[in-house]
């Protein structure tokens, strides 16, 4: 069967990993018909948009998509790639595996955990307003009319939604990925005992949906801050982690520390009707064109994507031929390397090489 996949190269080294995830699948004997299309700040020099409306309908008619990691400017301009492609595609689900490869440098060993992270609502939702706005104003004094709680006036305010629709809705698929993949407890993580209506609704609901799975899933929950400490100190007590937005976010940066960083950190956005795997890391402009990046993060989210479509031989015989390179250590980056500095580190499409030797072994 051939696959009809839509392919973002990205910017920085988006390109460069991009093409060797490419050549890492193809190897694996997958049939597949890449339809490249570009967003970020290549399309924005191109054609004048960040994120042109053929980028959209190309994920919705193939309804699978890689994208490599794309340059988002910060505290001005567009909001994120990543939140529009997630929010006009649905991508509600966004899960992030942190599991340990022998080869990588890393204060654990044998971490399996898997982050579920709620993508639509939260404060990465957007709505904000302004400090000095008329309608900021408007707000404030609205919000002292009806609650007697008097904020600054010159502050900026960004709004928090949690529903019961989108808490449902991904509480269920944790619980769904977990049965799925034979994982054994799913940690609601929250702030509830702070945040009553928001933080609280996500808390209720997932205890709510947890009784459906009781029997066939251990569930708890924890807040937020001392569940950062417990992944610090006791890694192996967690399993899937079901998290709002913003703490979702967080948490998965600290979790793919716990397994070496976020050149390892593979991603998936999921929804009902599309998905797109993405590594985790950014876009590292100043290495452009260096052939110098890891690309690893890129060629796990591959696997992600290998599994999703239902080429499970494809996904195990590449996952497999990056634990190999790792564990032989002889073609690995220079951040791979114990010493940065190290002369033998390759570059990404040697990487790349060596894994493709792998898989046709």
């Amino acid at each position: 069967m051939k696959h009809k996949i839509t392919l973002i190269p990205g910017d920085g080294i988006g390109r460069e990993v991009s093409e060797a995830a490419v050549r890492c699948v193809e190897a694996t004997g997958v049939k597949i018909d890449w339809e490249e299309v570009i967003a970020g700040t290549e399309a924005l020099e191109k054609t004048g948009e960040i994120l042109p409306g053929q980028v959209l309908d190309s994920i919705k008619r193939n309804k699978v998509a890689l994208k490599g990691p794309i340059t988002t400017p910060v505290g001005t301009g567009f909001r994120s790639v990543n939140v529009a492609i997630r929010q006009a595609l649905e991508l509600f689900a966004c899960v992030r595996p942190a599991k340990s490869y022998a080869g990588i440098r890393s204060r654990f060993s044998d971490i399996d955990l898997v982050i579920v992270r709620e993508n639509s609502e939260d404060l990465y939702m957007g709505v904000e307003f302004e400090e000095g706005k008329p309608e900021t104003r408007s707000l404030i004094e609205q919000i002292k009319k009806d609650t007697k709680k008097q904020i600054r006036p010159d502050s900026g305010i960004s709004i928090k939604p949690i529903s019961k629709f989108g808490t449902e809705r991904i509480a269920r698929f944790a619980f769904e990925y977990a049965l799925k993949n034979n994982r054994k407890k799913v940690t609601c993580v929250h702030k509830a005992n702070i945040m009553k209506f928001s933080d609280g609704l996500f808390l209720k609901v997932a205890r709510e949906v947890a009784q459906e799975y009781a029997g066939r899933m251990v569930f708890e929950d924890a807040i937020v801050d001392n569940m950062s400490m417990q992944l610090v100190t006791k890694p192996h007590k967690y399993d899937v982690l079901l998290l709002p937005n913003l703490y979702g976010d967080i948490i998965s940066d600290l979790c793919a520390g716990l397994v070496g960083g976020l050149g390892v950190a593979p991603g998936a956005n999921i929804g009902d009707d599309s998905a797109v795997f993405e590594a985790v890391h950014g876009s590292a402009p100043k290495y452009k064109g260096q052939n110098k990046v890891n690309p690893m993060a890129m060629i796990l989210s591959a696997v992600l994507m290998l599994r999703h479509i239902k080429e499970f031989k494809a996904a195990d015989a590449l996952e497999d031929a990056v634990r190999s390179v790792l564990v032989e250590g002889k073609f690995l980056t220079y951040d791979l390397k114990a010493d940065p500095l190290d002369p033998s580190a390759v570059g990404t499409s040697e990487m790349a090489e060596a894994i493709i030797e792998k898989i046709k072994r």
